[in-house]
């Protein structure tokens, strides 16, 4: 027979679940009523039900930001995983002065990300900034991010992935020390080199933490909005605005709040629906046997 939740339980956690539903889900019920309006500064809202969803579809400037959205993420995330999981079995190994290692690779995390692109800015200006003398020096041309789309693309994923590398690295090395040096010793016994212990010890092992730390990346990569717009500002000519910069301009530059609103609740179910893909890869790695 179920025992009941006693009422001082529930009074207990009420609060939390009222601060909840008032800061998520009723700003998330509002704005998809807003997606289903028509409305505007000083205009009153009209209903058009999904009509803001068909013009969001078909404006050429929303792929456009959605093809740059998928790029930056497909890069940043994997880039991002990639070196995370080499800096961990680096770590992992015994480096020497590891406390002050540790604080230089999160030194990134603590910056704010107005003054990462401030210093971005400068170091990377095409005439006087030092990576870009640097690179002059080496033979190659510089970083032409103001004026060249694919640069512009390619400054923003270094930005990002330089910012936010130690929140994956952290979640990789904290997995990688959880693990028994036993099973190491037990691989080493029966003659495994060092690639196979990684193979079949370590990556197995590794794999929810990875799972775990794409799962965010994914999601924080997709709402991916100050590096873009204070490093290039979508421009030039709106080539490479990502989605949630397409969503401000539409909301505040365009006064558009219906198909702003429209993009936001796609962009909640493209999170959502790749949620869910982690999620039951999560649940298959952690209770295979189980599932």
């Amino acid at each position: 027979m179920s025992q009941r939740t006693p009422l001082s339980a529930i009074a207990l956690v009420s609060p939390v679940q009222l601060m909840i539903g008032g800061i998520i889900f009723l700003p998330a019920i509002y704005v998809f009523w807003l997606s289903l309006n028509q409305s505007s500064f000083g205009q009153a809202a009209s209903f058009v039900g999904f009509a803001n969803y068909a013009k969001v579809l078909g404006d050429p400037y929303f792929w456009k930001a959605l093809l740059n959205t998928v790029i930056v993420v497909a890069v940043v995330v994997h880039v991002e995983l990639l070196l995370g999981l080499g800096m961990a079995l680096f770590f992992a190994s015994g480096v020497p002065f590891r406390p002050l290692l540790l604080a230089i690779v999160l030194a990134p995390y603590a910056v704010s990300e107005v003054s990462a692109v401030v210093m971005w800015r400068f170091l990377f200006e095409p005439d006087v900034g030092m990576m870009s003398r640097l690179l002059m020096s080496l033979g190659l041309p510089p970083i032409e991010w103001a004026v060249n789309p694919g640069h512009g693309l390619a400054m923003v994923s270094l930005l990002s992935i330089w910012l936010h590398l130690p929140f994956s690295f952290i979640i990789l090395y904290a997995a990688r020390l959880s693990i028994s040096s036993d099973l190491y010793e037990a691989a080493a016994i029966d003659g495994a080199s060092p690639w196979t212990s990684f193979r079949r010890v370590t990556l197995p092992l590794l794999m929810p933490a990875l799972l775990i730390a794409a799962l965010f990346r994914y999601i924080f990569a997709f709402r991916l909005f100050s590096e873009v717009w204070l490093m290039t500002g979508g421009g030039p000519a709106r080539s490479t605005e990502v989605m949630a910069v397409y969503l401000y301009l539409e909301a505040f530059r365009y006064n558009a709040f219906g198909p702003a609103a429209a993009t936001g609740w796609l962009l909640v179910l493209a999170s959502l629906l790749l949620a869910l893909l982690y999620l039951r890869r999560l649940y298959r790695e952690m209770f295979g046997k189980h599932a």
